[in-house]
């Protein structure tokens, strides 16, 4: 037994919960398989305690932390490249309280997206934050300030974190906001950790804001000739003030691979893009009134046709589609996902980049995503190259790809944060004040660079 393993004993009894031998792929990458760093030894704590004393033991000896929820991230936020611990906290998954005053719920970070939105829905309340992959942790969408389809509307991750529980590097307990609806006390450490990618501290309690659930919900879709035309109106549309809960676009060319990945046809198979949109509330009027508005828009701006999904498979199967739409590309060849931000008005002008460069380069580009907030999603597609041509022609269009988001002001990332997958970029497009002083918070919470190391911002 190596001297780490009876060390980590010491703290965990449990045996089974340390492994130091023969650990498998899956703790040291991503989900997508393709990133794969080392580890000295894989623990899975049950308690703040625990946390808080392998933080102290792993902070004396400078050894490398790496937190790791349920390693869906598309980035390698989860891929430790130092060696050291992943901390796995796939058996912290506790609801623990649902506290309908104060409309908040507390979960450990190991609890899973679909277990803590199915558990609430169940009592007439509502988590909005919707990622696409539901099988994330809480833990996760935190660090990585998850968006997803209803942002439009409701925000994201980080508009229903009220209260945070943190261990510091050090092994500190930190408590960070709390039920409160207001915080004007201070800096904003919660919201310091929200989005920091594990590289700051580990959470070990989540407070989160719940709002009444939604009583009616109503999709649509509406086709176009063109994918220019279909986001051209989606400006128009959101100047109707009809609040929709979601507004995605989907090329056909895309949702075809979608429809062939399922066995699923979407009407309108002659359409060139389809904007998909919900809309929800606890007045079934005034949502209908706000369709009608949205439909009259749509079709004075060149919509094919403005779809009222009334059958409930119908509309299941359109969701399924867009759902499973990376899942689908990925089917088909290897492919590397982006989730550029831009301004909504230069959504447009992005993706019609992006198609040049596909014709320009000859490396197949499919665009999906979230009109209502400019969050693109890519999938640059690897077909039949080797590696050295593929490493080659990704790394020449991705930095054309960052480069022109950068000049339409947007961001590298919208939601699945920077990991080690996009540093280059995510440097290149920042300013080198900007990097120095996330540095200099980096090294205010985590002097010895234990937490997370080399990932987003730091080296």
């Amino acid at each position: 037994m190596s001297t780490l393993h009876l060390d980590l004993s010491k703290i965990i009894s449990d045996q089974s919960r340390i492994i130091t031998k023969k650990i498998e792929d899956c703790y040291v990458s991503d989900i997508l398989g393709r990133l794969k760093g080392t580890a000295d030894a894989v623990v899975f704590p049950i308690n703040t305690q625990e946390v808080s004393d392998i933080m102290k033991y792993a902070h004396t000896y400078s050894i490398p932390v790496t937190p790791r929820g349920a390693g869906t991230n598309l980035v390698g936020s989860t891929v430790p490249q130092h060696g050291g611990i992943v901390l796995d906290f796939s058996r912290m998954n506790r609801i623990l309280e649902l506290d309908p005053e104060t409309l908040t719920v507390t979960v450990e970070p190991g609890t899973l997206l679909s277990d803590l939105q199915q558990y609430v829905e169940q009592r007439g309340l509502f988590y909005p934050p919707d990622p696409g992959e539901k099988a994330s942790t809480i833990g996760g969408n935190i660090s990585t300030n998850a968006g997803g389809m209803r942002a439009v509307k409701y925000g994201v991750t980080r508009d229903y974190v009220r209260g945070l529980e943190a261990i510091l590097p050090d092994g500190t307990v930190i408590q960070a906001g709390g039920k409160n609806v207001k915080d004007s006390s201070g800096l904003s450490l919660k919201n310091l950790l929200i989005g920091s990618e594990g590289t700051l501290a580990v959470l070990t309690r989540c407070i989160l804001r719940l709002i009444p659930k939604p009583t009616v919900s109503f999709s649509v879709l509406i086709p176009f000739n063109s994918l220019q035309t279909g986001i051209d109106t989606v400006i128009q549309l959101i100047h109707q003030d009809a609040n929709p809960t979601a507004i995605e676009f989907v090329e056909r060319k895309v949702a075809a691979l979608g429809e062939n990945f399922l066995n699923i046809q979407l009407p309108y198979q002659n359409a060139e893009a389809f904007i998909l949109m919900t809309f929800d509330g606890n007045n079934e009027e005034a949502v209908r009134s706000n369709i009608e508005r949205v439909k009259i828009a749509a079709m004075k701006n060149g919509a094919l046709d403005f779809l009222l999904l009334t059958d409930p498979q119908m509309t299941e199967n359109v969701w399924k589609v867009r759902g499973a739409l990376v899942k689908a590309v990925e089917a088909v060849s290897e492919q590397e996902p982006i989730d550029i931000v831009v301004p909504i008005n230069r959504t447009a002008d992005f993706i019609a980049y992006v198609n040049q460069l596909e014709r320009e380069s000859g490396v197949r580009m499919v665009s999906f995503g979230h009109a209502g907030d400019g969050n693109v999603h890519l999938c640059i597609i690897r077909g039949d190259r080797d590696d050295s041509a593929w490493q080659k022609d990704l790394s020449r269009v991705m930095t054309k790809i960052y480069t022109k988001s950068h000049q339409l002001g947007g961001l590298p990332s919208g939601e699945h944060g920077i990991g080690i997958s996009k540093k280059p970029y995510f440097r290149m497009t920042t300013n080198p004040e900007n990097l120095a002083l996330m540095r200099r918070i980096k090294l205010a919470f985590d002097e010895k660079n234990i937490m997370n190391p080399g990932k987003t911002y730091s080296d």
